[in-house]
């Protein structure tokens, strides 16, 4: 059991505790053509609201222009640890279907399918870290989206690299104790 494995109050499936965001990637890891194929298959087979499966991906890898173009768009500490990932994942919800209603749930169905897509790739050994700091006006342009695409989240993907690799108030986040809420505290009502 890794050191980072989550204790967990009930046992759950090995790939959700072994699940963890680290900043960290092998910078000498790459996935060749086809590699993510498994992850964005367990994505595809998520739950959605009357199965419209509003969700979209703009997949890139380290060393692509569009990988290039994504970091552009990340903000803050983002960009110090992110292009070290082997792929950069753009998570795009569908919010408005071809006839032009609103799926209020898109955004709900597209956080499903990348938490599928989450646990199938720390099954087969590598991890991810999603990220909000982005620009979603800069993607909608870099990537020519629709009006009805919304791109909600990036998710960083490759085999974990060594804290010592990051800037020292990152290397302290990496290394701290990995910490959540009791159960019991985020349980409004339990009849």
């Amino acid at each position: 059991m890794s050191p980072r494995t989550a204790q967990t109050s009930v046992p759950v499936i090995d790939a959700l505790s072994a699940r963890w965001s680290p900043r960290a990637f092998d910078t000498e890891h790459a996935f060749p053509e086809g590699a993510l194929r498994g992850l964005l298959e367990a994505a595809r087979w998520a739950p959605s609201a009357a199965n419209t499966q509003p969700w979209r991906f703009i997949v890139t890898r380290r060393g692509s222009d569009s990988f290039a173009r994504v970091m552009d768009t990340l903000m803050g500490f983002n960009r110090e640890w992110a292009g070290d990932a082997a792929a950069l994942i753009v998570n795009v919800a569908e919010m408005i279907d071809d006839e032009g209603k609103p799926r209020p749930w898109a955004e709900y169905d597209l956080g499903q399918a990348v938490s599928h897509l989450s646990v199938q790739a720390t099954a087969e050994g590598f991890h991810v870290h999603q990220m909000g700091g982005f620009d979603r006006d800069a993607i909608a342009r870099e990537f020519d989206l629709d009006e009805r695409f919304r791109p909600v989240s990036i998710t960083a993907i490759g085999m974990v690299g060594t804290p010592e690799q990051l800037p020292e108030v990152l290397r302290e986040r990496e290394l701290a104790p990995r910490v959540r809420k009791d159960l019991d505290d985020i349980i409004i009502v339990n009849d």
